[in-house]
């Protein structure tokens, strides 16, 4: 089973409507590749911990979906104590939008990625068509959940709870239920 990560909108929410970021956020300064200076992110420090939590209790794989490609592991994940996990290669697309086809640009990739795994997926860019693509892999065999916490307050405790609820049905339904 796997976790689907991404970090904008996840982990690091956006500013409210007066630009402030969120109470529980720390700010930090990071140099993402091609950067030249810095940039401003904030992330709940809970976060590790809660995160680290989930996948211990779960079993599920950690792999960052995310536009931060490999700094995921190399800027965010230090400042949230998690090690280096692998992440989906996404490529750098001139988009002008976030769903080109009507869905999730990353999806596609993702789901190349995931291969016949259960997998959770949590990002805050969703549409319908990515919500009924999961459905339809959950009904063909491949137990899929899309978790999509609201831009501006991310990821909250009760988003894990679900995956967490989620990865003890898959559990407990064992491999012949989620198989192709």
């Amino acid at each position: 089973m796997l976790l689907y990560l991404d970090i904008d909108g996840v982990l690091i929410p956006g500013p409210d409507d007066h630009g402030n970021t969120p109470s529980t956020h720390t700010i930090h300064h990071v140099t993402p590749t091609g950067y030249d200076t810095p940039v401003t992110i904030w992330l709940n420090p809970r976060h590790g911990s809660q995160i680290q939590d989930l996948l211990a209790d779960t079993g599920l794989a950690p792999v960052w979906c995310t536009s931060w490609r490999s700094d995921a592991s190399r800027l965010i994940a230090p400042l949230l104590g998690f090690p280096a996990w692998p992440h989906v290669p996404l490529p750098r697309l001139p988009l002008t939008t976030s769903h080109p086809g009507g869905y999730l640009w990353k999806r596609d990739y993702l789901a190349q990625h995931a291969a016949d795994a259960p997998l959770a997926w949590i990002d805050d860019d969703f549409t319908t068509s990515d919500h009924t693509w999961a459905v339809a892999r959950t009904t063909s065999g491949r137990p899929t959940l899309l978790v999509q916490p609201e831009h501006r307050l991310g990821l909250q405790a009760g988003h894990l709870l679900t995956i967490k609820s989620w990865a003890a049905t898959v559990t407990a339904a064992g491999p012949a239920s989620h198989s192709a």
